[in-house]
């Protein structure tokens, strides 16, 4: 059946794309929404950026006849825009704020054409805001996120799997140094942890390769090093892996505080920098989000502005810099960006760049939504290799959740390609108080 979907500003923020998601059914976008649009227009952020693209299609769609008429969608459904309506809500809804009036709408629209019309397309509220899904549940109204983009979290795509096999192929595998594995099970940079089915302690660990022949092979007999920084684990030894093979374009590490993510890419982006000189220069950018209430505008330059955005880089360069001398390391910190050869930037810098053969660090992916990871992935030129990071569970911006964000969708999306690798970190080694509130708070 042929519904009708009211959207709040929200979801046209969070995917400029959106009015193309709905199939044949049709959009009514609200007065009230266009005015928001008005209001964040002027913003210089990812915000400002999107209402403005959306302003833009929007003004292009009236080339196709009066958007207060209705304009026909390229799947067959109707886009309108509608003027406010006389107010119908509880006088305890005050008539005043953008999203009752939006809801209003909703209201007065499902008892003309929703479901008090026998055989009416129900009328449904799509809105990345928690609190106004509950207000229209008050009011007798349908209300859904926008879900087109998320991912289903736990069934998330790892980079690690365990297989099962005979003692014989385990003996195979170390004297062949190859065996074949099933390409519709598993992906191409995959990590395979053999094991043996009799029971016993023989296992095997191998890579499934990412080139014509699909099989899987053995890893290195000596262990990844990278600004004398070591795995601790598994997974850190997997991810180094990933990170200094020049075969792979893109690598995503998902994990909680403190498994180390950030550390290990960061040395391995020295190590190929700065030692090897494969690339260009380290570019590490992230989104700024505040965690608790804001901090305000800030004086001084762009890098001294940065600097209290950027604690985690500037922590992790000091480490790498000078491991036995704290202060030390902090100057050491401060030469290596004074060199030229790292940049550190805020996502809103990385826009109408072109970055050709450098290391790119995207740290704190969970708080970009996919539009935005799009945006920055997009500014990779040839020769360049990308690493994002992240953990889908410290989420700091009030519209992403753990299935929407830019980080899961990048890897729900790209598990399979040939030139990306993923690990999922779940050991802390930070320290044990970390590890103890990674696992209890």
């Amino acid at each position: 059946m042929k519904k009708t979907f009211i959207l709040d500003t929200n979801v046209l923020l969070h995917d400029v794309n959106c009015l193309h998601a709905f199939e044949d059914n049709d959009i009514i976008i609200p007065m009230a929404v266009i005015e928001e649009l008005d209001a964040f227009k002027s913003e210089g952020d990812t915000r400002g950026k999107n209402a403005r693209m959306v302003s833009r299609t929007l003004d292009e769609m009236r080339k196709q006849g009066r958007l207060n008429e209705g304009v026909k969608l390229p799947k067959g459904g109707i886009l309108k825009i509608e003027l406010d309506k006389p107010n119908a809500l509880p006088q305890s809804l005050a008539f005043n704020k953008a999203d009752n009036s939006i809801l209003n709408i909703a209201y007065t629209l499902s008892k003309k054409e929703g479901s008090y019309k026998k055989n009416a397309a129900p009328v449904i509220v799509v809105t990345k805001d928690i609190n106004m899904r509950l207000k229209a549940e008050a009011l007798g109204l349908s209300a859904q996120d926008y879900t087109s983009d998320k991912v289903n979290v736990d069934e998330l795509y790892t980079g690690v799997a365990e297989m099962e096999v005979s003692p014989e192929q385990i003996d195979a595998f170390y004297r062949d140094k190859k065996l074949p594995v099933d390409p519709n099970v598993y992906f191409p940079n995959e990590f395979i942890i053999l094991k043996s089915s009799d029971g016993s302690k023989k296992s095997a660990i191998g890579r499934v390769s990412n080139g014509a022949e699909f099989v899987l092979r053995p890893l290195s007999s000596q262990e990844p090093v990278a600004w004398g920084i070591k795995p601790l684990n598994k997974e850190q030894r997997f991810a180094m892996e990933l990170l200094l093979d020049d075969s792979l374009d893109i690598v995503t590490l998902v994990g909680t505080a403190g498994t180390g993510k950030t550390l290990i890419t960061l040395a391995t982006g020295l190590q190929r920098t700065m030692d090897e000189n494969a690339y260009r220069r380290l570019v590490v950018c992230r989104s700024i989000v505040p965690v608790g209430k804001d901090i305000g505008f800030l004086p001084g330059t762009k890098e001294e502005k940065l600097e209290a955005w950027m604690g985690a880089i500037y922590d992790n360069l000091a480490f790498l810099a000078d491991r036995k001398n704290p202060d030390e390391g902090e100057e050491k910190a401060h030469y290596l960006l004074d060199s030229g050869k790292i940049e550190i930037a805020s996502v809103t810098h990385m826009r109408g760049r072109s970055l050709p053969g450098q290391y790119m660090i995207v740290d704190d992916a969970q708080n970009l939504t996919p539009h935005e990871m799009k945006t920055i992935l997009t500014r990779a030129g040839e020769g360049t290799k990308v690493v994002v990071t992240g953990d889908p569970y410290q989420i700091d911006t009030p519209y992403l959740d753990v299935e929407s964000n830019g980080l899961t969708y990048l890897v729900d999306r790209l598990k399979g390609q040939k030139s990306h690798g993923h690990i999922t970190f779940t050991k802390t080694e930070r320290s044990h108080l970390a590890d103890l509130a990674s696992k209890l708070l």
